[in-house]
């Protein structure tokens, strides 16, 4: 073979090879931008905005993986990747990379056992593993939880699936129960009558069940009313703050003395 069959063959293979490479960029450039249009032409569909919002954030994000994936496999056949040495090394690839990241896969698995049971959903507020805050998005690995003070906590799914969850927003109502500690010498039946009155002035209190205050205990400096009243969800703190001002007020109305922690001793001659 002389040299200019050489520098041919060269030639030939550097025109095949650019066309191709060429090609599978074309094809991962326009797909990659295809995707993500296909993924929010099906999330703004008629249908998926009838889903849950947590159920919509979660599928948009398995689409665009899907999707993703399928255009990169399709660049790398057309750069002339054999399918069978493909196949094989996303195997080896996939061992790799499952064990690096068994984590990331409990995430995973997470995310979709909290789309099938739903132990909350997006805006729901909850606590769980010692954090709490309200629902903002829920994805393939993380749950995002939005605390009253405003800052973001990015939860895994996993560590989710696998602790308690507390949903405070699961049912419409929920019972408040504040205990009142009052001195001694205060008269059992007026204190009572005082919380109750309180209680049942404020227009946020649900009659049924009726609200409920008695003695539950004798503490070392003080007696201990609970109260029990049912309210709104969407209203418990406001009713909670609002109950301990209005009846210590009333207290100090009607000289009932909430009493500072004390020990009397006694002394032997």
């Amino acid at each position: 073979m002389n040299i200019e069959n050489i520098l041919k063959t060269i030639a030939d293979f550097c025109v095949n090879a650019g066309i191709k490479l060429i090609l599978a960029l074309l094809v991962l450039g326009i797909g990659l931008k295809l995707a993500k249009v296909i993924t929010k032409k099906i999330t703004n569909s008629k249908g998926m905005k009838k889903a849950d919002p947590s159920v919509r954030s979660f599928l948009n994000n398995v689409i665009i993986i899907v999707l993703d994936a399928m255009i990169i496999v399709s660049a790398a056949l057309i750069l002339g990747i054999p399918a069978t040495s493909f196949i094989a090394l996303l195997g080896t690839a996939g061992v790799a990379i499952g064990l690096a990241l068994q984590g990331a896969f409990s995430n995973f698995a997470g995310g979709i056992m909290i789309l099938i049971f739903r132990p909350f959903k997006v805006g729901d507020y909850i606590e769980s593993a010692g954090l709490s805050g309200t629902v903002k998005d829920i994805s393939i690995f993380y749950t995002v939880l939005q605390t009253i003070d405003n800052k973001h906590i990015t939860i895994p799914n996993g560590t989710l699936m696998n602790s308690s969850v507390t949903n405070y927003s699961a049912e419409k109502t929920r019972r408040l129960d504040i205990n009142f500690s009052v001195a001694y010498n205060s008269n059992i039946e007026k204190v009572k009558s005082i919380i109750l009155k309180k209680t049942n002035e404020h227009e946020t209190v649900l009659q049924t069940p009726a609200p409920f205050c008695r003695l539950t205990s004798h503490e070392d400096s003080a007696l201990v009313f609970t109260l029990r009243v049912w309210c709104d969800s969407q209203n418990y703190w406001n009713l909670k703050f609002d109950l301990i001002e209005e009846i210590k007020n009333e207290f100090d109305k009607n000289n009932i003395v909430i009493p500072y922690q004390q020990i009397d001793v006694h002394l032997d001659k």
